[in-house]
């Protein structure tokens, strides 16, 4: 059974930078389209970053573009998002997901195109 473990978040101020990891377990993660999602007070979880299996091409959310960084090092299984000039408006839960993409789409958004999630790690920016 495949694991997402993730790490890193906690409560930081405006502008400052954090970066959340997550750990895939199991052989197959070089193949694994991964993204990252946030969920707000419950709300349903959005699009915040992704990164194709294929040829590493990063695809972002617009309020998030030019600040976070998506990564992955497939020689660890991990993948990472690196977040800069932090906001207020950042603050939420934030989930990793992987999967495959059987039919080659690349830069998938929604939540249901991914197979596994991580247990969501909570960021907080205070102004």
């Amino acid at each position: 059974q495949v694991q997402v473990m993730q790490s890193g978040g906690g409560l930081v101020q405006a502008g400052d930078s954090l970066r959340l990891s997550c750990v895939v377990s199991g052989p197959r993660f070089s193949i694994y389209d991964v993204a990252w999602f946030l969920s707000t007070q419950g709300t349903d979880r959005k699009f915040v970053a992704g990164i194709n299996r294929s040829d590493n091409n990063t695809h972002y959310a617009d309020s998030v573009k030019g600040r976070f960084i998506i990564s992955r090092d497939n020689t660890k299984n991990t993948a990472y998002l690196q977040m800069n000039d932090l906001k207020p408006d950042d603050t939420a839960v934030y989930y990793c997901a992987a999967g495959p993409d059987p039919y080659g789409m690349g830069g998938r958004q929604a939540p249901y195109q991914y197979l596994y999630w991580g247990q969501g790690t909570q960021v907080t920016v205070s102004s």
